[in-house]
């Protein structure tokens, strides 16, 4: 299983590569073609053709001030195929410092295998409330 958290964190690397680059084609080419997202602020998107028109209006520019860092807490195998993945999303600074005054996300991410592949299947991002 150890292989397998590997390339889990590897899918979530690049959700982080993808977000702090701006990269909209990178984050989509992640899903499933029949994905469910929901953001933090709770918009639902439905299907890889909705999140990509979401994510194309959304994420230029959205990193000009700040960004985040992903880290996997814990993955939890429902099959050896089908993973629900906790993530901690830390607000950061674009040279990486931690931003103390700003909420954490914590995302849960549900991936399939899908043709050796680690895919983004489901999402759910919840903001933090202190």
């Amino acid at each position: 299983m150890e292989t397998e958290i590997e390339a889990i964190k590897q899918v979530v690397a690049t959700v982080q590569h993808a977000q702090q680059n701006e990269l909209p084609d990178e984050f989509v080419s992640l899903f499933r073609p029949d994905a469910i997202w929901t953001t933090a602020h709770g918009k639902r998107l439905t299907g890889r053709d909705e999140i990509s028109a979401f994510t194309h209006q959304v994420l230029p520019g959205a990193m000009k001030d700040s960004t985040a860092g992903y880290e996997v807490v814990h993955v939890l195998f429902i099959r050896p195929d089908v993973a629900a993945v906790k993530v901690r999303q830390r607000p950061v600074t674009l040279d990486g410092t931690p931003i103390e005054d700003e909420n954490e996300g914590s995302p849960l991410y549900i991936m399939s295998k899908e043709d050796g592949q680690w895919r983004l299947a489901a999402g759910q991002n919840t903001i933090v409330q202190t």
